[in-house]
């Protein structure tokens, strides 16, 4: 599965504009954001799809994000991560 190349990128531009709502998320380069100096949340694609690999408990965990539902449910899972403990 490869980096989302510009084209898909393109494709999750409503996605990456409500990711770069949250104020503590850093984007180095496009579709790559970095919390407090670490990768945090980068973006694949794939013929099944458009996916999201979010740190999750010092982890990378891939959600699929293809889907307007999909993308719903990331951004909850988002926001749930980047709330303090």
């Amino acid at each position: 599965m490869k980096h989302a190349g510009p084209a898909a990128l393109d494709q999750l531009d409503p996605l990456l504009a409500r990711i770069r709502e949250h104020d503590e998320l850093r984007e180095k380069s496009r579709g790559c954001f970095y919390l407090k100096a670490q990768s945090f949340l980068h973006f694949h694609e794939d013929p099944d799809g458009f996916f999201a690999d979010l740190k999750v408990g010092g982890e990378f965990e891939r959600f699929r994000v293809s889907t307007r539902t999909e993308r719903a449910a990331f951004l909850k899972r988002l926001a749930a991560e980047l709330r303090p403990a």
